[in-house]
C-alpha cells in the first residue's frame, strides 16, 4: 500500500490531470441530466477542440524549452485567409492549396525561429511581433470579408467520418459503426502489446516498477475507457477523420519526445540550456526546429479549423494561442522548461474543452466561462511552483 501511495505522489502530475479530467466528465454529466455524454455531444467535443489539440502538441515542445508561441492564433488567421483566396477566389485545387499552406507556414516557422535561435531575439518578443504582423497581414489579404463555401474534398478534414466498410449493426434503433469499433479494438490490442513489452525491458534492467496489481489496473482501465468512446462514436456516425489525424499527431510526437535524441535535446534544452550546449547538443538549431514545427503544426490547424467552420474569416484563430498555452501548463508542463509530455498536453486541452462543452450545454455565459478558465490556468501553474518548492527541501 506505501507503494502505490508513493507511486502516485511521485506521479501526481502525470495522474492528477487524468483523474481531474475523469471527475469534470463525470460532474457535467450528471449535471446535464445525461446530455454531456450523449454520442453526438461527445462527438462534437472531439471535432469543436481539434484545432486547439493540435496547437497544444507543438506548443508543449515550445514550453519544455519554458517559452511559449504567441503568434500562433495570428497564423491560423493568416493561412486560413490565404488558403480561403486560393480555394473561393482562383479555384486551385484544395488539396494543392493545402501543400501549399503547409510550405507557408513552414517559411513563417522558419522565419521566427531565425531570429529566435540565431538573432537570440526573446522568443516572447519575437513571437508577440508575429501575432501582430499576420493577424495584419490575414486582415489584408480578407480585406474585411468572408471566404465561403469550401469544397466537400476540403470540408472532409475536420468534417467527415471514417466509412463503416463492414455495414452497420442495428441496436435498439441506433446504429453501430462495426469498423469503428475494430479500429478500437486494435488500437487497444496495440496499447496493450507494447506496455507488456516495455514492463518486460524494465525488467531486464530492474528498474523499479509499479506494482503488478497497479500496473493491470492501469491497463484495464484504459482499455475500458477507449473502448467506451470508441462505441460512443460508433453510435452516432462513427470515427471522425480529425481523430485519425489527432491520433497520429499525438503518437508521433508522443514517439519523438519520449524514444529519439531529439526529443532527448528538448528536454536537455528546457532542463539546463548552458549544460545541454556544453553537452554537444546545438541548442541554437533545436529552437530553430521546434518554432518551425510549431508553425506547421498551426497551419495544419487553420486547415482544420477553416473545414470545421466551411469558411475563413478575419478574426479566425482568435486566442487559440492562450487555449493552446493553458492546455500545456493545465496538462503538466513547468513554466520553467524541462518537464512536460504530450499526452499531458492533450489531457489538458481535453480537460479545457469539457469546461467549454459542460459550461455552455448549462447555459452558463461566456465572460464567466473566460474568468472559470482563467483560474484554472492559475491553480494549475501555482500547484506548479508548490510542487517544485516543495521537492527542493
Amino acid at each position: 500500500m506505501n507503494n502505490i501511495f508513493s507511486l502516485l505522489k511521485k506521479n501526481a502530475r502525470q495522474y492528477g490531470m487524468v483523474i481531474a479530467l475523469v471527475i469534470a466528465m463525470i460532474f457535467f454529466g450528471i449535471l446535464t441530466g445525461g446530455v454531456f455524454f450523449r454520442p453526438v455531444n461527445l462527438t462534437n467535443l472531439v471535432l469543436q477542440n481539434s484545432y486547439v489539440l493540435i496547437l497544444a502538441v507543438g506548443m508543449l515542445l515550445c514550453t519544455l524549452t519554458g517559452n511559449v508561441d504567441l503568434s500562433v492564433g495570428s497564423i491560423v488567421c493568416f493561412v486560413g485567409a490565404v488558403c480561403g483566396v486560393m480555394i473561393v477566389d482562383m479555384h486551385l485545387n484544395p488539396f494543392l492549396a493545402m501543400f501549399v499552406a503547409l510550405v507557408i507556414g513552414a517559411g513563417i516557422g522558419m522565419w521566427q525561429g531565425f531570429w529566435i535561435a540565431f538573432v537570440h531575439v526573446p522568443p516572447f518578443i519575437a513571437t508577440l511581433a508575429g501575432m501582430l504582423m499576420f493577424r495584419g497581414l490575414g486582415q489584408v489579404i480578407m480585406q474585411g470579408q468572408t471566404k465561403a463555401p469550401f469544397p466537400k474534398e476540403f470540408q472532409v478534414i475536420s468534417s467527415g467520418y471514417i466509412p463503416d466498410i463492414l455495414g452497420g449493426l442495428t441496436i435498439g434503433g441506433s446504429t453501430l459503426h462495426l469498423f469503428s469499433i475494430v479500429i478500437g479494438l486494435a488500437i487497444v490490442a496495440f496499447i496493450i502489446v507494447h506496455e507488456v513489452s516495455t514492463r518486460k525491458k524494465q525488467m531486464s534492467y530492474n528498474f523499479d516498477l509499479v506494482p503488478r496489481g497497479v500496473w493491470i489496473a492501469k491497463l484495464a482501465a484504459i482499455a475500458v475507457s477507449l473502448m467506451a468512446f470508441t462505441v460512443v462514436f460508433a453510435l452516432y456516425r462513427g470515427l471522425p477523420n480529425i481523430l485519425v489525424v489527432l491520433g497520429i499527431l499525438i503518437a508521433g510526437y508522443h514517439f519523438v519526445t519520449t524514444r529519439t535524441v531529439q526529443g532527448r535535446h528538448i528536454y536537455a534544452l528546457g532542463g539546463n540550456a548552458k549544460a545541454a550546449k556544453l553537452s554537444g547538443v546545438k541548442t541554437e538549431w533545436v529552437m530553430f526546429w521546434i518554432y518551425t514545427n510549431m508553425a506547421v503544426l498551426a497551419s495544419i490547424a487553420a486547415l482544420v479549423f477553416v473545414a470545421r467552420l466551411n469558411a475563413a474569416t478575419p478574426k479566425a484563430g482568435q486566442n487559440f494561442e492562450m487555449d493552446a498555452i493553458a492546455a500545456c501548463y493545465v496538462g503538466g508542463s513547468a513554466v520553467s522548461g524541462g518537464i512536460g509530455t504530450i499526452i499531458g498536453a492533450v489531457v489538458g486541452g481535453l480537460f479545457i474543452g469539457v469546461l467549454n462543452n459542460g459550461m455552455s450545454i448549462l447555459g452558463v455565459s461566456t465572460d464567466w466561462q473566460q474568468a472559470i478558465k482563467g483560474f484554472v490556468l492559475l491553480a494549475a501553474v501555482a500547484f506548479d511552483l508548490y510542487s517544485k518548492a516543495k521537492s527542493a527541501k
